[in-house]
């Protein structure tokens, strides 16, 4: 978990014999431990999720700023026009 410190906290968590044994492989080839393995997942999920969170936030503002610039469409048009025929 790169560029982040935090103090380590011992949790107890059930799961399916599979996924126990797939983290375990993972683990020894990545020479690496059980719990590392298993606080990279749960992290890699938290980045996805944040990304998912960011790209709806920016879909959110780009939508809101469309329609800011439709509506403010006719307003710009008439200054500009007005403004052309004045001199």
């Amino acid at each position: 978990m790169p560029g982040r410190v935090s103090t380590m906290q011992k949790i107890t968590v059930s799961l399916p014999q599979e996924l126990v044994e797939f983290t375990d492989t993972v683990a020894v080839t990545m020479k690496t431990s059980r719990s590392k393995v298993i606080a990279e997942a749960i992290a890699a999920q938290r980045e996805r999720e944040e990304a998912r969170l960011a790209a709806e936030g920016y879909r959110f503002y780009a939508q809101e700023a469309s329609e800011f610039a439709a509506a403010s469409l006719q307003a710009v048009s008439e200054v500009l026009g007005h403004g052309g025929q004045t001199g």
